[in-house]
């Protein structure tokens, strides 16, 4: 009898339709039976042994929250017979009315919970207080959408529990040791992250979108030129990056995409179409790891009158020095398409980069002090120290691609401004293990019409030890400030088109930050996880209006 390995995952949902993910053990009919009689199935595909279907659901009534069930082959195996918390509510899917408010939850940065009972050294998970918050009240506040920006697993920092799994696998005295090596590995993270009881509930209730950051690869992913060409010298690079590229398609990007999209998609058609779609998804991931303008990874969702574009700013990077830039030709163009399109039909404009756009000060200096540096401007000594510096200090946000930066803002400004301007564009971001909020001004221009606000959360689960804390904090300091600017100016940098000042933070934990949409308003609240004898709480440390 067909079991369900992984999920189910709520991804994509609009006014009357929504798809499931779901991973099988064995091939079948997946279906999506929901209470008010709407539903859909799919027959699963398989990638390197293992069985997934994405189930679109349709018939749905706009502005309800219908409870669901999966079943495989007619059999029910959602919810889970053997419930470990048989008190969580049923999952359901909740679609968008007319109401003008819209809760985006975001954050990124998750370290796998350890197994219920046992102790946590880095602090209670902040999606196992969400959920814990949602089940205590399933008719009460929830997010339409949780947004998780990067680093949903890491392949490159294993548990403990998986070096063992992994020992019994293999000698990890061999290269890439303790870190993952090939797709079976990857889906050991995926169940170590996602079947958390908790958390599995959770997905299954909540819609998500995401996209990767570089752990979910390896630690500084694609930082330049050179860093890729010593990977790829390596023995074991290869199987590594293509097994990342096809188990984030299967368990993270599909999912993105609405079903129109997935409709038009010729390698989710390819894949379906194959009794093993195993060699069809290793092409297409060893095309888009040699050449990343053969893919779109970015993609855009509209939750009513709130525009989410999801920007890629890991794999679709132009590396060669002297052309350095975050986006390709082509990604770019599509941002700004995405951006300006339709101006009137969006009220608040949110891009989600897993990079934050705006660093504290004397990070961004150094990092785009040290892209000069690397790129040779100084001679070959300090090319090669820069280099090793950038590698070392993970120098490699939007800082160290100065015309990137540099055009992000432009796009903000001209997104931003004119008579049918959002009132908000918010950058969304992750990655730095700590939450801040930092708005912009523009040097020799007026600034946009709507307020732009650079919107950093991270961790959601994740260790924060006192080194980070305290250089985060001294590098928002005005003594920082003045200290990055010297490095500035020796490697000739001009002063940044934008300047910026902190407005929130920097705050410290596991955490969660929601940003609300009333209409034209908004509002932003951040969330610490805390551990309490009943569980993990979220409490608000921060709530804040955001309409200018």
């Amino acid at each position: 009898m067909a079991g369900l390995r992984l999920g189910p995952l709520l991804r994509h949902v609009d006014g009357s339709s929504a798809t499931v993910w779901v991973e099988t053990s064995r091939p079948g009919t997946a279906e999506v039976r929901c209470a008010d009689g709407a539903g859909g199935r799919a027959e699963t595909f398989q990638v390197a042994g293992h069985h997934y279907a994405l189930v679109e659901v349709s018939g749905l009534t706009p502005g309800t929250a219908v409870p669901y069930e999966v079943h495989l082959d007619g059999t029910r195996v959602w919810p889970l017979p053997d419930d470990p918390f048989p008190g969580l509510p049923p999952s359901v899917i909740a679609t968008p009315g007319r109401a003008d408010d819209t809760r985006i939850a975001f954050g990124s940065c998750r370290w796998a919970s350890p197994p219920t009972g046992e102790h946590d050294p880095v602090g209670p998970d902040a999606l196992d207080a969400l959920a814990a918050r949602i089940a205590a009240d399933p008719g009460g506040e929830r997010p339409d959408v949780l947004v998780l920006l990067g680093d949903q697993v890491y392949a490159d920092e294993t548990s403990e529990a998986t070096r063992a799994w992994l020992a019994a696998r293999r000698d990890l005295r061999e290269a890439p040791g303790s870190q993952v090596a090939d797709y079976e590995e990857y889906t050991h993270l995926y169940y170590e992250s996602w079947l958390d009881p908790k958390v599995r509930w959770l997905l299954s209730t909540v819609p998500t979108c995401m996209i990767f950051d570089d752990h979910d690869v390896i630690d500084d992913w694609n930082t330049s030129a050179s860093w890729v060409e010593d990977m790829r010298a390596t023995s074991w690079w290869r199987e590594r990056v293509l097994s990342g590229l096809m188990s984030y398609w299967v368990y993270q990007h599909l999912g993105n995409l609405s079903p129109r999209e997935l409709a038009a998609d010729p390698v989710y058609a390819a894949v379906r179409e194959e009794p093993d779609g195993t060699d069809v998804l290793r092409a297409f991931a060893s095309d888009a790891e040699a050449d990343a303008t053969t893919v779109r990874w970015s993609y855009r969702r509209d939750l009513g009158r709130v525009r989410l574009l999801m920007v890629d700013s890991r794999a679709a990077r132009v590396l060669a020095e002297g052309e350095r830039s975050m986006l390709d030709p082509g990604e770019a163009a599509w941002l700004r398409e995405q951006a300006l399109d339709d101006p009137a039909s969006c009220d608040h404009l949110l891009i989600g980069t897993s990079l934050p756009w705006l660093l504290p000060h004397l990070v961004h200096d150094v990092e785009a002090w040290s892209s000069v540096l690397a790129r040779g401007d100084k001679g070959p000594r300090w090319a090669r120290f820069g280099e090793k510096l950038r590698r070392a200090a993970d120098l490699e946000h939007w800082a160290a691609f100065p015309d990137s930066f540099a055009a992000l803002g432009e796009l903000i400004a001209e997104a931003g401004s004119g008579p049918d301007a959002p009132a908000t564009v918010c950058v969304l971001s992750g990655d730095v293990h700590h939450a801040y909020v930092a708005e912009p001004s523009w040097r020799g221009r007026p600034g946009p019409d709507a307020r732009v606000v650079q919107l950093t959360c991270s961790p959601v689960h994740n260790s924060v030890p006192m080194t980070i804390k305290l250089g985060f904090r001294f590098g928002w300091s005005g003594l920082a400030r003045l200290l990055g600017r010297a490095f500035a100016r020796h490697g000739g940098c001009g002063r940044p088109p934008v300047s910026w000042r902190r407005t929130g933070g920097p705050w410290f934990g596991n955490q969660l930050m929601t940003l609300t949409t009333r209409g034209r308003a908004a509002t932003l609240r951040l969330e610490h996880a805390r551990a309490e004898e009943a569980g993990a709480r979220l409490t608000t440390i921060m709530e804040t209006d955001l309409t200018r």
